[in-house]
């Protein structure tokens, strides 16, 4: 039996690693990586976006679990559509960000003494792990449908459901650190000339944006998901 609970939660660790770079995933953070100046600050951006992802899926999923029920399916489908939302969100902001690089760095250099740059840089790398982890917050709410269906399936009891969805949630911490930090390379790589980081920050942008379109015109037309409403 103790063998037995091992494997599952080796699986459990394998696909939280496979869970971290699924697509939306991935374009999500891609766009947060993208302004990181340094490779670390890329690798931490892709830890806060586990830790935010895991403690929405260890909180809802157990809530649901001792409740002995399910998400319904509206319910969950409309958690997914908030998403692509959050995706145009973040590709139209980096697009705006990279845009608008040149006349930040103008006004910024000009009209701010050292010691309130190194303010602004710090409140700037704060308000980006923060964001990645509210970025965790929401994919967490929109795969604990998913979570719950897995854990319910795998497990016997709920005390070994908590346990599945935290070593789910390390893998999906280690899965995301080790993405956001090769996706980082090209984009801290290419920061010293601004055109080429430019190029690659509107690219990211944009494919956040048009995934996000795509994302809620499929929930919400081909799934059903406005019918489930209407």
């Amino acid at each position: 039996m103790e063998v037995t609970f091992f494997s599952v939660l080796a699986l459990g660790f394998i696909l939280g690693i496979r869970h971290a770079i699924e697509p939306d995933h991935v374009i999500a953070v891609s766009t947060i990586a993208s302004q990181s100046k340094k490779l670390w600050n890329a690798s931490l951006a892709g830890v806060f976006w586990g830790v935010g992802h895991t403690v929405t899926l260890f909180l809802v999923g157990l809530v649901v679990i001792l409740m002995k029920n399910e998400i319904p399916e509206k319910w969950a489908m409309s958690l997914e559509f908030l998403v692509g939302i959050m995706l145009v969100y973040l590709g139209v902001k980096t697009i705006l960000s990279f845009k608008n690089t040149f006349i930040h760095k103008h006004t910024h250099v000009h009209h701010h003494p050292n010691n309130r740059e190194h303010e602004h840089h710090n409140k700037h790398k704060s308000t980006s792990y923060l964001g990645s982890m509210f970025v965790g917050f929401v994919h967490g709410l929109a795969g604990s449908g998913a979570m719950v269906l897995l854990t319910m399936g795998t497990v016997k009891n709920v005390d070994e459901a908590a346990i599945f969805i935290l070593i789910f949630g390390v893998g999906t911490v280690i899965g995301m650190l080790l993405f956001t930090t090769i996706i980082g390379i090209p984009f801290v790589l290419s920061k010293k000339r601004r055109t080429v980081s430019g190029t690659f920050g509107l690219i990211t942008g944009a494919i956040s944006t048009v995934f996000g379109v795509y994302y809620m015109y499929n929930l919400g037309i081909n799934e059903g998901l406005l019918n489930l409403w209407v």
